[in-house]
């Protein structure tokens, strides 16, 4: 092999080592600090849903003069801390209701009748069974109970739930703190990446930024009023037609609302434990509570109810908040989808759309040429 080939070879072999160990090495640090990046990723998402918040609030002007950044961006991470809040405590009235009602469905039961039925058991096993005279499956169940109530247990059951409430509250002051300034400063994570981007493809990154920007902020609206619709029409039919108090009717519909944000399964799991919890305070109430109905019609009424907020979702809702937000038609989404769930589950196609969203992007500004990007993404347009 000529010399001059062999250089050229070897600078050629040294360039693809050297891409190889930044990407291993990118991975490390990946999987290192993951918790960070979620924390970086989920304030991304706040910002994004900020965005309209602060041009709203940057309209507001006290004597010909707008407030600075760093008081809009505390307001509105108030602001959506305040709606969170709000939508967080929707669920209360629902647990509250059912636990009550579940308590006054079982305030007769008490100690001796738990004990007087354990002995009939007990009799009916020792004469099925033939099993010895001082058989007592009261013995039983209350070894099993001493072991579940063992202070060691009991310890380290308090113990994990001390570290997962310190953790959640370390996340979420993370995020609020990183939202702050993604929030304050718009450009700062573009700037960020675009300081690790080649002077030749920093114009290409600077675009591609722009328009997941444009999309995500537009998508993660669309999505929040896609939940609040559908547990709006759950809420509705729940307590217009299924007669339930306006209390559980609305914690039913927040729930499958927010259940809402799992694409496929999502729907299912809301319109399920609505279903449960609706019957469950329907008939321990004693009948108090719901349409004065039959059981398999009250049934009935119920799957109704979420199936027309699902077919008002699927639609209507989906189609119009896919095709204006990320530019894809249903069946790209559902294909998407059902790859994510295949590789990662439901924490896969949470992340999917927004993923996929960012390398249409990309593909559609790096590799403009390409015959598949063209009819796949279309061309690409500073207006997305």
């Amino acid at each position: 092999m000529e010399p001059g080939k062999t250089t050229k070879y070897s600078e050629k072999l040294a360039r693809y080592i050297l891409i190889a160990a930044a990407v291993v090495l990118l991975a490390l640090i990946c999987r290192t600090f993951s918790k960070v990046l979620i924390y970086i990723a989920a304030a991304g998402v706040v910002s994004l849903i900020a965005q309209p918040l602060m041009a709203l609030l940057r309209k507001i002007r006290i004597k010909g003069k707008c407030a600075p950044d760093w008081l809009l961006a505390i307001v509105s991470i108030l602001l959506i801390i305040l709606i969170l809040s709000g939508l967080i405590a929707g669920l209360s009235p629902v647990v509250k209701e059912l636990v009550k009602d579940i308590s006054a469905a079982a305030g007769g039961t008490s100690l001796d009748g738990v004990s007087e039925n354990l002995a009939l058991f007990n009799a009916f096993l020792r004469d099925s069974f033939n099993l010895d005279s001082d058989f007592r499956i009261e013995m039983i169940v209350l070894e099993q109970l001493r072991s579940l109530l063992d202070m060691n247990i009991f310890g380290n059951v308090i113990g994990s739930v001390a570290s997962a409430v310190a953790s959640i509250g370390i996340g979420v002051f993370s995020v609020v703190f990183i939202s702050f300034f993604f929030i304050k400063d718009e450009e700062l994570l573009s700037r960020m990446i675009c300081a690790l981007t080649p002077d030749r493809l920093e114009g290409k990154v600077t675009a591609a930024l722009s328009d997941v920007e444009k999309l995500l902020s537009r998508y993660f609206i669309g999505l929040i009023i896609e939940m609040s619709i559908v547990g709006a029409i759950d809420f509705l039919g729940l307590w217009a037609i299924a007669r339930l108090d306006f209390e559980t009717a609305i914690g039913i519909g927040f729930l499958a609302g927010m259940l809402n944000i799992i694409p496929y399964v999502g729907p299912l799991l809301g319109g399920a434990i609505g279903t449960v919890l609706a019957i469950t305070i329907r008939y321990c109430s004693g009948g108090s509570v719901g349409l004065d109905v039959n059981f398999w019609l009250f049934l009935v009424i119920l799957i109704c109810i979420f199936a027309v907020a699902q077919l008002v979702d699927n639609f209507i809702l989906q189609p119009l908040i896919y095709s204006a937000s990320i530019k894809a038609s249903p069946l790209e989404i559902f294909i998407v989808l059902l790859m994510a769930g295949t590789i990662s589950g439901v924490a896969g196609m949470l992340v999917a759309i927004p993923a996929y969203t960012v390398i249409r992007v990309v593909a559609a500004r790096f590799f403009p040429d390409t015959k598949l990007i063209r009819r796949l993404v279309g061309e690409p347009s500073s207006e997305q």
